[in-house]
């Protein structure tokens, strides 16, 4: 998901008051954050906004996050662990596959796999780190799955790499702990509650399907050398570049959880 940029008034008068523009930048950012708050709630709890503003200031905000807090408990609450999202054929995947972050191609991390040590940290019992010759001596499985962007595209993709739930299992993750975090080479970051984490679709990706329908290591485009694949969230909830996973019961949030995204996020 691409960065949105808004053009920057110069500071200038309105009505006899100077406008300083650090104010202006200050209330588009309360103003998207709201909008994206308000474009994850249902219908019922928009209802419950209808004697406020945008204007009534921190009000508004206190109450878009309870109910977007409430929307994350009521699909928590509805998730099925044991249900699989759509899976398809090879003559289904999308290419070439469309690159999204919330930065352009040109600033995608460079990273020495030679180098690369996965961190692991939190509510397990074994926290060594893992590097990529690590990762790939573990079990594997490829899945061909649908990526779903929050703006409104989608594709297809093939992606192989070691079950999540597995991979939890040989660090110790206490099962009863309530997040998984991710902190990542590009300064994203996001988190899963457990029983995502837990599902048997989720991934830790190292390889991607190509044009010529062969699998090879994860171009850096795509998130090498480690990404999360979760196809049963949005795609915003897919970290790339992974170097550090947590357990926790803190909710860590995450980077466009923090700025009014709809922090359980599932299909």
């Amino acid at each position: 998901m691409n960065d949105r940029k808004v053009q920057e008034p110069a500071a200038g008068r309105r009505d006899g008051v100077r406008i300083d523009p650090a104010d202006h930048r200050s209330g588009l950012r309360r103003l998207e954050r709201r909008l994206f708050l308000r474009s994850s709630l249902s219908l019922g709890a928009v209802a419950l906004l209808s004697g406020c503003t945008l204007q009534d200031g921190d009000t508004v905000d206190r109450m878009l996050w309870a109910m977007s807090r409430w929307n994350d408990r009521v699909q928590a609450w509805l998730f099925d662990p044991d249900r699989m999202a759509p899976t398809y054929g090879m003559a289904d995947l999308t290419t070439p596959f469309p690159f999204n972050a919330y930065y352009p191609i040109d600033s995608v991390p460079e990273i020495d796999g030679s180098d690369f040590r996965l961190a692991v940290s939190g509510l397990v019992g074994d926290r060594r780190s893992w590097s990529l010759e690590d990762l790939r001596r573990l079990p594997q499985e490829s899945q061909i799955t649908r990526h779903i962007c929050i703006e409104g595209w989608s594709a297809i993709g093939q992606w192989s790499g070691v079950p999540f739930r597995s991979f939890l299992q040989r660090v110790g993750a206490d099962p009863t702990a309530k997040y998984v975090g991710f902190k990542c080479a590009d300064r994203y970051y996001t988190s899963l509650d457990m029983p995502t984490a837990l599902h048997p679709q989720t991934q830790l990706t190292l390889d991607f399907g190509t044009v010529d329908f062969t699998m090879a290591e994860l171009p850096p485009e795509y998130g090498y050398p480690l990404k999360l694949r979760v196809p049963t969230k949005l795609g915003f909830k897919n970290p790339k570049h992974i170097v550090e996973i947590f357990v926790t019961n803190d909710n860590p949030g995450g980077y466009w959880e923090d700025q009014g995204y709809n922090w359980f996020s599932g299909l």
